[in-house]
């Protein structure tokens, strides 16, 4: 039964007062009151947590200290990151030479060596291909998909990341082909493949990260070279110069030939400046 109810069959006219009936008045009021106390304790404000804001000077020294912890984190984030791909590369080929290689075999060091060598002419094979992708299709035919890249992002993806996926399958196949089969065919498949890896997880960190901050780079965006490319691939989106331009990592060279190297320096100056104003804050 409630309290209040209590109270009710507690109250008799022709009896009085029902001293069980009076505990739980006073009891009622106790709760009451500790009631009051607990939400007064919940609306005071302050505490360790906050800023000091009479202190100028401390607010400057916790801010800074907050940076350097968030700096170091990007920066080692960014190392890891790098080792890991470098590791993924070095893994990827080692698998495939143990896999196919039968007991007592010798190493085919000139075929690992050709393994790389062709990840990296794949690799810059695929940024070229990219950059006829780009123009040739995602501004034509494609446009209704890689329209919604052009315009502010609702969410955390846009209907242009299933070109990512279309870009995977390819290089997935490859790979799988190449590990899965000896032979030259097969290795020159499995090192095409594991170029337009490396190529697609740096396109990630500089394209999605760096340039369009989907996440945070930390010290990659620190890099000159990155943040030319930043730039100029800030133009392409300005259509400066009629959509150049359609690479990533070559694209400064793209303004460049276009006559845009005074806009590029105006955009990376204003990079920078935003980037300060940012850290500021």
């Amino acid at each position: 039964m409630s309290t209040v109810g209590l109270l009710s069959a507690g109250k008799n006219p022709f009896l009085g007062p029902n001293p069980v009936s009076s505990s739980f008045v006073m009891l009622d009021t106790l709760i009451f009151k500790l009631q009051r106390r607990s939400c007064m304790c919940f609306v005071v404000k302050g505490g360790k947590s906050d800023p000091p804001a009479d202190n100028p000077a401390k607010l400057e020294v916790l801010l800074f200290e907050e940076e350097t912890r968030e700096r170091f984190t990007y920066v080692v984030a960014a190392v890891m990151s790098s080792l890991g791909i470098i590791f993924m590369t070095v893994l990827a080929v080692y698998f495939r030479f143990s896999y196919q290689m039968e007991e007592g075999e010798e190493i085919p060091y000139l075929e690992l060596f050709g393994t790389f060598v062709l990840s990296l002419g794949a690799a810059v094979s695929m940024e070229l291909m990219s950059r006829w992708v780009h123009k040739a299709l995602w501004h034509a035919s494609l446009w209704h998909m890689h329209k919604s890249h052009h315009k502010p992002r609702e969410g955390a993806f846009e209907l242009n990341d299933v070109f990512a996926i279309m870009n995977a399958i390819p290089a997935i196949v490859l790979l799988a082909y190449g590990v899965f089969h000896r032979g030259l065919l097969p290795g020159i498949c499995f090192g095409a493949g594991l170029g337009f890896t490396v190529l697609g997880i740096t396109y990630i960190f500089v394209h999605n990260g760096l340039v369009h901050e989907r996440f945070p780079v930390g010290p990659i965006a620190n890099v000159p070279y990155f943040r030319k490319v930043a730039a100029a691939h800030q133009l392409h989106h300005m259509e400066k110069f009629k959509g150049v331009p359609y690479g990533l990592f070559l694209g400064p060279k793209e303004v460049e030939d276009v006559g845009g190297h005074e806009a590029l320096e105006i955009e990376i100056n204003r990079s920078i400046k935003s980037s300060a104003s940012r850290a500021s804050v």
